[in-house]
């Protein structure tokens, strides 16, 4: 499979995934050229707006971007296009969404197919094989909380560590180790802004200027330096 899954669309001040259109074209490589965008995560945001916000974006690194809301048969084309992304906004949106479009086995038969696949924040929380990680509200109730499950283990994007002065509720870590007691197999890839997570065949890498971190209910909070290897989570 060919994943690229980034904890944010943007890192400081930059421009709309301005910081990370060379990872995006080494990651699609020379093939693609046209893209089926996802914006189904867009709730302040129509569906639109968001798409001519993406598609800005990707015309500059040369692609082709449409999204699928304009036709009444997604799946064809998402089917028929190069590759596969998926906006951020909120997931639980998002997934409703999917399931209510009948397009979560498109979606999956088509990475599985090879066509790349990429997500950012809410994109990239879909790929895990439960949204149960996410830091958004659940606005709305999807039939399930069973996602894409394109990797084996949870994705927490936008991972904050520590705790901000004066806040005074859970932090990041803490919810983290809440759902581990009641989920004590699985296992949980934390991302920092600008970091993300690159899958190509069976190898799996850590992609960022600062640390991630890799949360379990065995060894706790362990940290992940850029371009560390993880092909191990696969198994």
């Amino acid at each position: 499979m060919n994943l690229l899954l980034l904890s944010s669309s943007r890192v400081g001040n930059s421009g709309y995934l301005e910081s990370s259109f060379e990872t995006i074209k080494q990651q699609f490589g020379p093939s693609v050229k046209t893209v089926a965008f996802i914006p189904y995560a867009g709730v302040t945001v129509s569906f639109d707006d968001y798409e001519a916000l993406a598609a800005r974006a990707f015309s500059e690194m040369g692609y082709q971007l449409t999204s699928i809301h304009h036709t009444d048969n997604p799946a064809q084309q998402i089917e028929q296009a190069d590759a596969i992304a998926v906006g951020g906004g909120n997931t639980f949106c998002l997934l409703n969404r999917l399931y209510q479009n009948r397009l979560i086995e498109v979606v999956r038969n088509k990475v599985a197919a090879g066509a790349p696949y990429l997500g950012w924040s809410a994109g990239s929380n879909i790929a895990a094989p439960s949204i149960t990680t996410t830091n958004d509200m659940p606005i709305v109730q999807p039939p399930s909380f069973d996602a894409l499950s394109l990797l084996p283990f949870q994705i927490n994007p936008h991972y904050i560590d520590g705790n901000p002065p004066g806040h005074n509720g859970e932090t990041r870590e803490q919810r983290l180790a809440e759902f581990l007691e009641l989920s004590p197999r699985q296992k949980v890839v934390a991302l920092p802004e600008g970091s993300a997570l690159s899958l190509q065949e069976r190898t799996l890498v850590y992609k960022g200027m600062t640390e991630g971190f890799l949360f379990t209910a065995e060894s706790g909070k362990q940290s992940i330096m850029p371009n560390a290897d993880l092909s191990y989570l696969l198994e």
